[in-house]
């Protein structure tokens, strides 16, 4: 680290070479380049040109808006997050984590939900907390393979990372269902009476009833995408984000297949 500039894209750089070589970068080296959330989107919007990404503010430009996201909060008075994930540890259900380098496989039961549209910023701003329902073509159930860069692993600190993608190791998708028929707006769906399922590895079939951390996962449509327009100016159709962890968090090891199931939405299969 000596010879190492210490800013926001030198960090982005050397987060990006750990997240294809496996090894863990020290977070009391660059405790000090990431001091507000501020300083976290910097590094994010710096792996950007690396990731074929337009840069977070400039509303045209080279890149693309990313495609995939993850974004929550662990209830509804604290401030969402959000973070775009590298498409290439996006995958399709059934899925094989193969070579992947993966250090905690911590496992979280989610949510993914497909924009069906292209989102405005006068569409995004005219929305509130739980409406955007009309904007969703596509609902199905994620895991997502917690996981980071860090040394310290998950007790290096918030803020680096949030720079990390928000704790991100892999995002597995199943199957993409309709959501007119999963979610008719003349009938909202009872959240509360959800049933997520979970199995890792050899460990007891895990249920869970209405334990998602917001009671309803299209909740935080209106702040994500609202986010999303500040820094782009809109949002493509097909967009894609996650909503936030049924269970908590479990963890894995290699050779465990975990199985996610949302009843009567999807069911997403991992075999790490």
């Amino acid at each position: 680290m000596t010879n190492t500039p210490r800013t926001p894209t030198a960090l982005a750089h050397a987060l990006l070479q750990a997240r294809h070589s496996g090894e863990l970068l020290d977070a009391d080296d660059w405790a000090d380049v990431v001091r507000t959330p501020a300083d976290a989107q910097a590094v994010q919007a710096a792996m950007a040109p690396a990731l074929g990404w337009r840069v977070a503010g400039s509303q045209q430009g080279p890149g693309r808006v990313p495609g995939y996201w993850k974004s929550g909060a662990p209830r509804r008075d604290a401030p969402l997050t959000h973070a775009p994930l590298p498409e290439e540890g996006v995958w399709a259900s059934p899925s094989v984590a193969g070579g992947a380098p993966l250090h905690l496989r911590g496992i979280e039961a989610e949510i993914a939900l497909r924009l069906g549209r292209e989102v405005t910023a006068e569409m995004a701003a005219a929305l509130q907390p739980g409406e955007g329902l009309e904007l969703i073509d596509g609902i199905t159930a994620a895991i997502e393979v917690v996981d980071t860069r860090w040394r310290q692993h998950l007790k290096a600190p918030p803020l680096l990372l949030a720079a990390d993608g928000l704790c991100h190791g892999a995002l597995v998708l199943g199957p993409w269902q309709d959501a007119s028929r999963l979610l008719p707006r003349e009938s909202p769906r009872d959240w509360s009476a959800q049933v997520c399922r979970l199995r890792v590895g050899a460990a007891p079939l895990q249920a869970f009833t209405g334990t998602h951390p917001l009671g309803d996962p299209l909740w935080l449509l209106a702040g994500w995408l609202q986010e999303l327009v500040r820094r782009y100016g809109s949002v493509p159709a097909g967009t894609v984000v996650t909503t936030g962890t049924w269970n908590g968090l479990s963890f894995a090891q290699a050779g465990d297949l975990v199985v996610a199931e949302l009843d009567g939405i999807a069911e997403a299969r991992l075999q790490l």
